[in-house]
């Protein structure tokens, strides 16, 4: 306690702790007591004035595991929407999505995803039939912003702020696609949503996941399915195929493995983008994957 020039008096408040230890140390030589010390420093503390409590964190945040991903690009199939029916969109599987992106989001990891329009219309399917090319590419966009629009409110029934961007103009839905705004909400909390594929025909949403992910800045792309990782063969037709654990970008191109088409895997091999392929229909495997637990298959450079 000391007093200024006008006659106020100034306390000083100095941790006991850090008193007791300075007193420990000089004790010997200049004969302090460390318990007066303390309580000559105590004692001084002004009448109302408590002791600072340290906030007490939950246990489960205090031990939480901390995800290997920052930020992350999760490329959804259509036909992984579909769930058992094989066409249109399931609610069961749509809410398992949005509860484990939930879980994602809740431990800081920053989420955009990419999704596929297979579940209701295929642009190389409709190209076969008949159909322009080009024209069946953009009434595939068309089938991948319905989905998108059904995971946003799937999302955002759980809580999670969510925003869809479109790379065809759809201003009444969506955003139009900015690359500096997508960030922007990224680092606020959102899940971002790219629609429509790249916006042109003739390149497929693999090639999009990749491209929007290169752009973000993504440490990952996870390609969620309906198998639980790259085989040498189709499991469903070939009951001993083997499935790999990992691979590089060249040996899935040259074994010209079904993981994305060749563009796709170019380009994140080319920008050193690794790739986790895991089933998504495995309830808790996007949250296993965020964590860096092995599942799947791994493809890096």
């Amino acid at each position: 306690m000391t007093s200024t020039g006008s006659g106020a008096r100034v306390s000083l408040r100095i941790n006991p702790n850090f008193a007791a230890n300075v007193t420990t140390g000089l004790g010997a030589r200049w004969g302090f007591e460390p318990a007066r010390a303390v309580h000559a420093v105590c004692a001084h503390r002004p009448k109302g004035v408590h002791r600072r409590r340290a906030r007490r964190i939950p246990l489960a945040k205090r031990y939480a595991p901390m995800p290997n991903y920052q930020r992350i690009l999760l490329k959804l199939s259509g036909e992984a929407l579909a769930g058992d029916k094989g066409y249109g969109i399931d609610g069961h599987t749509l809410h398992t999505i949005a509860t484990e992106c939930a879980q994602v989001v809740a431990l800081g990891v920053q989420v955009a995803m990419v999704i596929g329009g297979g579940n209701i219309f295929r642009g190389v399917a409709g190209a076969s039939s008949g159909m322009d090319r080009a024209s069946a590419d953009y009434m595939g966009m068309l089938a991948t912003a319905m989905n998108c629009l059904a995971v946003q409110d799937a999302l955002e029934k759980m809580g999670v702020q969510t925003r869809v961007q479109s790379a065809i103009a759809m201003q009444q839905i969506a955003e139009p696609y900015i690359r500096r705004k997508a960030i922007r909400h990224l680092e606020k909390g959102r899940i971002v949503i790219f629609a429509c594929g790249t916006g042109n025909p003739y390149f497929s949403t693999d090639t999009a996941a990749a491209l929007r992910a290169t752009e973000i800045g993504a440490e990952i792309i996870l390609k969620a399915t309906k198998v639980d990782g790259i085989y040498d063969a189709d499991p469903r037709i070939v009951p001993d195929a083997k499935r790999f654990t990992h691979l590089t970008h060249m040996d899935a191109l040259q074994r010209r493995l079904q993981v994305m088409d060749s563009t796709a895997l170019s380009l994140c091999m080319d920008n050193k983008l690794p790739i986790i392929v895991f089933d998504l229909h495995c309830v808790g495997n996007i949250l296993r994957a965020v964590k860096g637990e092995p599942i799947g298959t791994m493809v890096t450079v």
